[in-house]
């Protein structure tokens, strides 16, 4: 054990973390700012501190060994023991400085400026991590606990987990404002099983809560077209391609280029939802997260009228 902390260092953890989300060298020597060369001789000397190989190729694909796999969760459990140190000793100070974590839903990303901000203006010395990645990813992170707290568009219905409700979230069915079921009322779902859909990808919450609920009345959504972005599918909607499940909170500003239909069952009444693994100490920072999420202001600021 000795011989193996006075050969290794962090910075070997933290390009082998690097190159484990990236997928290979040059984008994880981007994304640390240093040189390609710099990443293979440092993984190259930890390999052999370890005397096991880290990673092996199949086909063009980097994939971790056995050993890569339990020197990556030691290395992400010490980063997070030591990220930990420096929140602590931030504690110390007030909260003058420390890190909060945050992992949220794609869609979040429309509202958590407004909820984040008056939260900066109070701690203006603590620095906010934002990952923003689909539900079933964001389910993975939750489950690695790689982040302090979890914004989801919905009950994350996870084992092991401590949630709340954060604000409303209605999903709506949008399409272009020419579209020939704008301005129509209570139309029905068999009608709306006839029309192109535009989706995120498999793993989504809105794909998740659309293919629920046309399953439930014996139904298929026609999904025409998978796009990676809200704002893309927006863009796809008005230019007529389809018609799409958004929550209301990536509507606004809209209203010239899209109109959300009158369609029997929606809105979809849905609550955001806040969360972190059950047993988790949160840290100072975190809990005064919470406590700025819990406000009268904060619900009112990104809840929608009636």
């Amino acid at each position: 054990m000795k011989e193996l902390l006075r050969h290794f260092t962090f910075r070997q953890l933290e390009i082998l973390d690097a190159v484990a989300r990236h997928g290979n060298h040059g984008r994880a020597a981007e994304a640390l700012s240093i040189t390609q060369p710099t990443v293979s001789i440092q993984l190259k000397k930890l390999s052999e501190t370890l005397g096991h190989p880290l990673f092996e190729r199949i086909g063009r694909q980097l994939v971790l060994t056995e050993v890569g796999e339990k020197t990556l969760h030691a290395g992400r459990e010490m980063f997070a023991i030591m990220e930990q140190l420096d929140t602590d000793v931030g504690e110390l100070r007030e909260l003058k400085r420390g890190v909060l974590r945050l992992g949220i839903v794609t869609t979040a990303d429309y509202f958590m400026p407004q909820l984040l901000r008056p939260f900066c203006e109070d701690y203006p010395g603590v620095e906010v991590r934002l990952e923003v990645t689909n539900r079933d990813r964001l389910l993975s992170r939750l489950n690695d606990n790689l982040d302090d707290l979890y914004v989801f568009g919905q009950d994350p219905e996870a084992p092991d987990v401590v949630h709340f409700p954060l604000a409303r979230n209605p999903l709506v069915v949008i399409g272009p404002t020419d579209h020939r079921l704008a301005g129509q009322t209570k139309v029905s779902l068999e009608e709306l099983a006839t029309e192109s859909f535009i989706s995120r990808e498999p793993g989504s919450g809105t794909r998740r809560v659309l293919t629920r609920l046309f399953g439930h009345y014996g139904l298929t959504p026609q999904i025409r077209m998978e796009l990676a972005s809200t704002e893309a599918i927006k863009q796809a909607v008005a230019a007529g391609l389809g018609l799409s499940v958004l929550s209301r909170h990536t509507l606004i500003g809209e209203e010239n280029r899209l109109a959300i239909l009158d369609v029997q069952r929606f809105p979809l009444e849905r609550l955001w939802h806040i969360a972190h693994r059950h047993g988790r100490r949160l840290n100072v920072i975190a809990e005064a997260f919470l406590a700025h999420c819990r406000t009268f202001e904060t619900a009112k600021l990104i809840g929608l009228p009636d």
